[in-house]
C-alpha cells in the first residue's frame, strides 16, 4: 500500500500563489484560472508521489536536498518532504534568481 502524504501550504507559498492569481486575473481572468487549477493539480500529484520533483540545482550545487520542485512553465513550486506531509514553501517566477527570491522573503520574515 502506498503512503498517502499530506498536502500542507505554508502562509508565505499561499500568499505567493494568491499574488500571482491576482495580478494574471487583472488582465485575464480565464488564464489566471487556468493556471490556479493546473498548479492545485499538480500539487495534489504530491500527495501520492512526492518525490517527482526535482532537487533545486541552485541548492543542490551547495549541497542542499531537502527541498524540490515542480516547474510549471514560467512558475517553480517548492516544496520539502516531512514524514506525513508534503509542504508547499514557495511559488516563484523561474525568470527570477531563487537566491535572490529567497533572500527578500528571509528578510520579510518575522522572528
Amino acid at each position: 500500500m502506498n503512503k498517502r502524504y499530506k498536502i500542507v501550504w505554508t502562509k508565505s507559498a499561499s500568499s505567493d500563489l494568491e499574488t500571482i492569481i491576482r495580478y494574471i486575473a487583472k488582465n485575464n481572468p480565464e488564464n489566471a484560472k487556468t493556471l490556479f487549477l493546473k498548479i492545485k493539480q499538480e500539487i495534489a500529484a504530491l500527495s501520492h508521489s512526492p518525490k517527482i520533483g526535482r532537487y533545486i540545482p541552485e541548492l543542490q550545487e551547495q549541497g542542499i536536498l531537502l527541498y524540490r520542485e515542480l516547474i510549471i512553465n514560467p512558475w517553480r513550486l517548492i516544496y520539502k518532504i516531512g514524514d506525513k506531509s508534503v509542504y508547499i514553501m514557495a511559488v516563484i517566477d523561474s525568470r527570477r534568481n531563487v537566491e535572490d527570491i529567497l533572500f527578500e522573503k528571509l528578510i520579510r520574515m518575522k522572528i
